[in-house]
């Protein structure tokens, strides 16, 4: 190696560990004062993947090895008549809501790691089934991604309900970056938005396209395992997992581009670029990026009022740093950011439940609520 590709080689190094290892934005502060407690309302959970409130002391909980739990006072009963599921890396059995008229329907809806279809592996799926007596009644399969694949990455996947009688997902992109997120003929790497018994709204971005996915709401993504109503404005807000820093907060609008792959703020795992670009005027720009990455799983508002210095923040699991986040925003900016529990384990999944607590999934440990000292 000759002098002049050594000083490069290392101008190189440099540039990337400064790339991975810069922060955006505030830095996360643990509280000096501690001001809540936790407890345990059900154990011995591997991956809580999914959560969802019956009532105010029962829920239905996933766990991705294909368990569906119905929980109440602790006590774990498993539901029967599940679809079949396609265990494998990041895939399995992935969330579970409740349709926003249950207390008339009983219906619920499933995301899952799917087998059917004519290609081996599988492809992220949404079903609805009625739920009674520890059993789903009348599965019906509402959507399933096309192409299957036997890769294990980026299956997403999220469910949650706007005001208007739609019900959104998410699908990651499978591991192929190359071709399905920018591409709205394929399935991946997107936002959906179906009505709530499964037919393609009138209004949907791409349903006058030719040969594309009418479903689709938005594209660009790559693994999107957050998603929430925001609780004033009714927008729906996803975060997704970067590859190595650049992870996301989007506010996901009709027909918008999310940029991936083509604009990222990470790079590859092994250090080397992804692109040279981190922003293009057809596409959107997130509210907010992690650098380094958190690994976020999970997210909700708190609205209740239950927590009084937490009302109206935004809380994200950490996978890769075992914490619950909370997030300050003003005019939707992140001014400050905040650890809670820290060291708890792998944060998979958050909620509000009816009773204003928030409610966690810790990998390993099962469902936790976080309670304010008196």
């Amino acid at each position: 190696m000759n002098l002049n590709s050594f000083f490069f080689l290392m101008i190189s190094v440099t540039l990337i560990i400064n790339c991975d290892a810069q922060e955006n934005g505030p830095k996360i502060q643990t509280p000096k004062t501690v001001d809540y407690t936790f407890e345990v309302v059900a154990d011995s959970i591997d991956i809580p993947w999914g959560l969802t409130f019956l009532s105010t002391d029962e829920m239905l909980v996933t766990d991705k090895s294909g368990i569906l739990y119905h929980i109440k006072e602790g006590v774990k009963t498993e539901v029967e008549g599940l679809p079949p599921i396609y265990v494998r890396g990041q895939g399995g059995l992935l969330d579970v809501a409740i349709s926003p008229d249950f207390e008339t329907s009983n219906l619920i809806y499933l995301t899952a790691s799917s087998p059917l279809g004519e290609e081996p592996g599988g492809h992220t799926a949404l079903y609805i089934a009625k739920y009674e007596n520890f059993k789903l009644l009348d599965l019906e399969l509402l959507y399933k991604g096309d192409y299957n694949t036997k890769k294990g990455q980026h299956w997403g996947s999220r469910i949650t309900f706007d005001n208007d009688g739609h019900v959104f997902f998410s699908i990651g992109d499978r591991g192929n970056r190359e071709v399905n997120p920018q591409d709205i003929t394929r399935d991946g790497g997107k936002i959906y938005r179906l009505n709530l018994d499964g037919s393609i709204p009138e209004d949907n971005p791409f349903v006058d396209k030719d040969n594309s996915r009418k479903a689709i709401f938005s594209y660009g993504h790559r693994n999107p395992q957050g998603m929430t109503i925001h609780p004033e404005t009714g927008k729906v807000w996803v975060h997704e997992h970067g590859p190595r820093g650049g992870d996301e907060i989007n506010v996901i609008e009709a027909g918008k581009n999310f940029g991936w792959p083509v604009i990222t703020y990470g790079i590859n795992y092994s250090g080397t670029p992804i692109t040279d670009k981190t922003e293009d005027e057809k596409m959107e720009q997130p509210l907010y990026y992690w650098l380094p990455s958190i690994a976020p799983s999970g997210m909700t508002f708190s609205s209740s009022g239950v927590y009084p210095d937490w009302k109206g923040n935004l809380f994200v699991g950490s996978l890769k740093f075992e914490y619950l986040e909370r997030l300050i925003l003003k005019n939707n900016t992140v001014v400050a950011r905040e650890k809670v529990l820290d060291s708890i384990g792998r944060v998979r999944n958050v909620e509000e439940g009816p009773d204003g607590h928030l409610y966690l999934g810790v990998e390993g440990k099962g469902i936790l609520k976080i309670i304010p000292k008196k």
